[in-house]
């Protein structure tokens, strides 16, 4: 133990009675010898002051440990010991790391008993630790967001409880069977919509005007209309009932919502002007653009899609990864077709007339698509080619397996989250049901008999999640 001391820590050159003072400690039946000197490096700590507490009371003693042996001086513990053999090279390295396998969250409540700043975990500890506890605090949200929805405020107004209980129909399938079965009516609407966009394209299925101008069929434009019926009738309801209208007008989603329904109004009030105005060309074309438009509703899927929204997430937390693809991408479509249109400019019947002609050519060879519109007819040129659709394929390769994995990664903690905010109002429903028994005990006047069989599922209640939740409530009550 002595020949761990380091000068940062304190000066190895002190007295040899402070050196040869030893405390033991029984940390959970294993027993361990420390150094009074070594512990005092860090006199904040629960070990330090145990070192200096030989002259204190009992009592005092008893306070810091859970029992005490004053004849063998031994102090015990009922902790995990191989906990505290992380803990306690504190003492000899000045950091900890946590062993392989334990719970973050556990290891720190052992830190604050020990009373050792987490400060003194390694970074790639902390790392693990802080991500934890941004797991539970996401659960302690899921939980208090459920809770809100079952506890309704008796305070509030009929027109404040209707707002709530249509944001709960129109926004949160899981919580009533009428939203649900909303939730599937407007899938079903944005399936047929496309369809019926798709469809309308189909020659065979199109009339001709009273100018000889192919348009939609009749049919066809009803079902369109009845679909933009809903959709309208849909975004206004959970505009209304939006606790927070700006959050909700600036949300992607729903701007995506009303990108897929202005384009029907709009093309309506410009028919209504006239034939005169739709003969412009200007406004034609706009009309075409605005039609096009409506593809923007297929992205409605994404709200009722966990998938595409796993998805998203994972594209948006590749986008180092996307960026470093473009950018590879980039200089290789510049480098070969620079090299492709150079090489080819000796052929009599050259297919390469500029370079940013030939970047077509280069990003559709490394793309591994290769139309055959244009390619090279000389040996060099062919070689340059080879080369690139060889580089091309390994640029898109390397970032595929970090999208993919930030892919699993979070479809397994949307699960593991979903799990556990279930677990966490079962323990929350086993708490109501226990301080229930307690009332009842007491109005009988029973002994602790029944409550002993509870005892036990109620400690483990006191989960990390709850806590956090009686915590918010705290602060909730004090501001």
């Amino acid at each position: 133990i002595d020949g761990h001391c380091e000068p940062r820590h304190g000066d190895c050159n002190d007295s040899e009675s402070s050196e040869e003072k030893k405390i033991l400690v029984n940390i959970g039946g294993v027993k361990q010898v420390l150094s009074s000197y070594l512990l005092s490096r860090y006199p904040e700590t629960r070990l330090a002051e145990l070192a200096s507490c030989s002259s204190k009371s009992l009592d005092y003693i008893s306070c810091l440990c859970d029992d005490y042996d004053p004849v063998n001086g031994e102090f015990y513990f009922d902790r995990d010991p191989e906990t505290f053999k992380c803990i306690v090279d504190v003492y000899y390295n000045g950091e900890i790391h946590m062993k392989h396998g334990a719970c973050p969250i556990c290891f720190k409540k052992e830190l604050e008993f020990w009373r050792v700043d987490p400060e003194y975990l390694d970074e790639c500890c902390k790392t693990h630790l802080n991500e934890m506890e941004d797991e539970l605090a996401e659960i302690a949200a899921k939980v208090k967001l459920i809770l809100d929805d079952l506890n309704s405020d008796p305070s509030l107004s009929r027109w404040q409880k209707s707002k709530i209980f249509l944001w709960k129909l129109m926004e949160k399938p899981e919580s009533s069977l009428q939203a649900r079965v909303i939730a599937i009516l407007s899938f079903l609407f944005i399936l047929i919509s496309s369809v019926v966009m798709c469809m309308g394209t189909i020659p065979e299925l199109q009339v001709e005007d009273a100018e000889g101008n192919p348009v939609e069929h009749p049919t066809l434009e009803v079902i369109e209309t009845a679909c933009i019926c809903w959709f309208t009738v849909e975004y206004l309801l959970r505009l209304i009932s939006s606790p927070n209208k700006l959050h909700f007008v600036l949300s992607f989603m729903n701007i995506i919502d009303f990108m897929a329904i202005i384009p029907f109004y709009v093309v309506l009030t410009l028919t209504s002007l006239g034939t005169a105005m739709m003969e412009l060309a200007n406004v034609q074309q706009a009309v075409q653009a605005l039609r096009i438009m409506r593809i923007a509703r297929i992205f409605k899927l994404a709200r009722h899609s966990s998938g595409l929204q796993t998805l998203t997430y994972a594209l948006k937390r590749s986008f180092k990864e996307l960026g470093l693809l473009l950018l590879y991408m980039g200089i290789g479509i510049f480098v070969f077709s620079a090299l492709g249109y150079t090489m080819e400019q000796s052929h009599p019947e050259n297919m390469f007339s500029s370079i940013p002609q030939s970047f077509w050519w280069a990003i559709i060879t490394m793309t591994t698509v290769g139309y055959g519109d244009i390619y090279p007819k000389t040996t060099l040129g062919r070689c340059n080619a080879a080369i690139s659709f060889l580089c091309g394929v390994i640029a898109i390769a390397l970032p595929i397996h970090p999208i993919i994995n930030n892919f699993v990664i979070f479809y397994n903690k949307q699960k593991v989250l979903e799990t556990a905010a279930k677990h966490e109002l079962e323990l929350l429903a086993l708490q109501a049901n226990e301080d229930a028994l307690k009332k009842s005990s007491r109005k009988v006047h029973k002994t602790g008999g029944v409550l002993a069989v509870w005892d036990g599922p109620m400690r483990a209640s006191n989960s990390d999640t709850h806590l956090l939740l009686q915590e918010e409530k705290k602060t909730c009550r004090r501001n």
